[in-house]
């Protein structure tokens, strides 16, 4: 392997994170990003590890037996079309690196080939997992289900965020990002003409009333000092200006910090919808999708990481989003840390005119390289009370 100076590796993490963002796949189709990523680990001698899965990337660096901590990535990309006006846009029709996950990737990949130039003073093993299908299709969970996650005894993550100074590290103790539920709601009543609503059940008319009612769940049923959203992003009724429909639906998601909440607003949802529903003559169908927990960080392991992090890097105390991420789901399996590193933008993820500074790579590089050291350092002396 190459010897490369800081300065070198930068632009060539650079380089690799715009290809990747030129060429973005979307979740379980990931095939041209798994290959690449193979193909730069392998050129830098890293070890592959077989797995099950179609696609996403697991190795492993460290030569001595010891503790095992793994650094994740997440690898895909979403259905928006590019409108970022960046040299190195997506050339993919209708996909385009949204959230940022192209600079995740190249993040990991420095912080592999700054590991593997200290291979043989690991006390320990490093995993790397380049995770498919964050964005869909539960990734985390078929990582877990592929038994990447065996012999992990922490496990590390972050997200590059707009509206942060570039480079700035932000984490907390507990909960850091939320729950998230989907769900859909199909109402089904008699179609008739416009002129004779009483020769029908108007499906319309229940699904305005059980949109506004479903707004009070929040307000009216959590304490004040819980968090919950719940919100209703698609609604679809009618196709005409003279026929009351047979057929309406609306879907949405919620998203709460702490199990209670989640309980609380499903239990009112349901009721909600189904009184609702029989008060306006109409039946209806619940399609409710139970999906990642919250991002719950490791306090002890949270102490660890501010202590190294501060060494290299601003930090701030990060406050609780309800925003999700499926890393929650290797913290219900493995102790884990989630973080933050501000990319000095101004548009939010998810957005079309989204830019990812590539400067959040090296940082990104850095807070795992050196954390990962230090925690198979801790965890070394003390496996126990970690």
């Amino acid at each position: 392997m190459t010897k490369l100076s800081k300065s070198e590796l930068e632009k060539q993490l650079i380089a690799y994170r715009h290809d990747f963002h030129q060429y973005p796949e979307l979740a379980n189709n990931e095939v041209r990003t798994t290959a690449k990523i193979k193909e730069i680990l392998q050129d830098w001698g890293i070890k592959i590890l077989p797995t099950n899965l179609k696609t996403g990337v697991f190795a492993e660096i460290g030569a001595l037996p010891g503790p095992v901590v793994g650094l994740r990535a997440d690898i895909d990309a979403l259905p928006i079309q590019e409108n970022s006006g960046v040299a190195f846009s997506s050339k993919v029709p209708g996909v385009m690196h949204a959230c940022g996950h192209d600079t995740h990737i190249a993040a990991l990949l420095g912080a592999a080939y700054l590991l593997k130039q200290q291979e043989k003073q690991l006390v320990g093993k490093v995993k790397l997992i380049f995770q498919l299908s964050e964005e869909d299709k539960e990734g985390a969970l078929q990582v877990i289900q592929d038994g990447q996650l065996q012999n992990v005894d922490a496990i590390l993550g972050f997200h590059n965020t707009p509206h942060q100074a570039l480079g700035e590290i932000g984490m907390r103790s507990g909960i850091f990002n939320g729950a998230i539920d989907k769900f859909k709601v199909t109402l089904r009543g008699l179609g008739t003409h416009a002129s004779k609503p009483e020769k029908g059940y108007d499906p319309i008319v229940a699904l305005g009333a059980e949109i506004n009612a479903l707004q009070s769940i929040v307000s009216r049923n959590l304490n004040p000092f819980e968090a919950g959203v719940l919100s209703i992003t698609h609604v679809n009724v009618g196709n005409t200006w003279n026929i009351l429909p047979e057929e309406a639906f609306f879907e949405g998601t919620v998203r709460t910090a702490s199990a209670s909440a989640r309980e609380i607003i499903k239990k009112r949802f349901l009721d909600v919808v189904n009184y609702t529903a029989k008060a306006h003559q109409v039946s209806t169908d619940i399609d409710w999708y139970e999906g990642d927990p919250s991002v719950n960080n490791d306090a002890k392991l949270v102490d660890i990481i501010k202590d190294e992090t501060s060494k290299f890097a601003p930090i701030y105390e990060q406050e609780p989003a309800l925003s999700s991420d499926d890393f929650a789901c290797y913290q219900v399996a493995t102790p884990g840390v989630y973080v933050n590193i501000g990319n000095g933008e101004t548009i939010n993820l998810h957005n079309s005119r989204f830019k990812a500074n590539d400067g959040v790579i090296m940082a990104g590089s850095e807070f795992f390289e050196k954390n990962a050291i230090r925690l198979l350092k801790e965890l070394k002396l003390n496996p126990i009370n970690l």
